[in-house]
């Protein structure tokens, strides 16, 4: 298998490596970067939880190759926080009861986060839409929409 030399920034941290042609974005980061926020399910772009934002915009990592990130700039859910202090959609997920058994969160914090830079005052129907790609299997979504429409409330204009 022929190897590449690719350049990233990670959460804000810049990455040299040399990665397999084959190997994709979430394998480099849940196996090469110990990210495991990121989670790994379906590999299919199915279900969505590998969701992590490339550019700022939602993505499923186990559709991209490593190699088509070079240059770029990837946030994971662990990026997101400032030390201790949590972002609101964050502190949000938690107030709301959004978390539940939490394999799902990380992408639908990211789903949040980005649409709530975008679009600091989303509707309802904007939410639904914006986190539409990703599954969960515990909350039935009503805890995580509010979450995000709460979040929309504190978020910075």
């Amino acid at each position: 298998m022929s190897r590449h030399e690719i350049s990233l920034t990670v959460n804000g941290e810049r990455y040299e490596l040399e990665v397999e042609a084959n190997r994709t974005l979430l394998q480099l980061l849940r196996e090469d970067l110990e990210l495991t926020g990121t989670k790994q399910a379906c590999e299919r772009g199915d279900c969505g939880l590998c969701t992590v934002l490339l550019d700022g915009v939602p993505t499923k990592s186990c559709l991209v190759l490593a190699v088509e990130v070079d240059g770029r700039e990837v946030t994971t859910v662990e990026g997101l926080s400032r030390g201790e202090e949590l972002t609101p959609v964050q502190r949000a997920f938690i107030e709301q009861g959004a978390v539940q058994c939490g394999f799902c969160t990380p992408a639908f914090i990211l789903a949040g986060e980005a649409l709530l830079k975008h679009n600091p005052r989303p509707t309802e129907e904007e939410v639904k839409e914006a986190v539409g790609g990703i599954l969960c299997r515990c909350t039935g979504y009503r805890q995580i929409i509010d979450a995000i429409l709460d979040a929309s409330k504190s978020a910075k204009k």
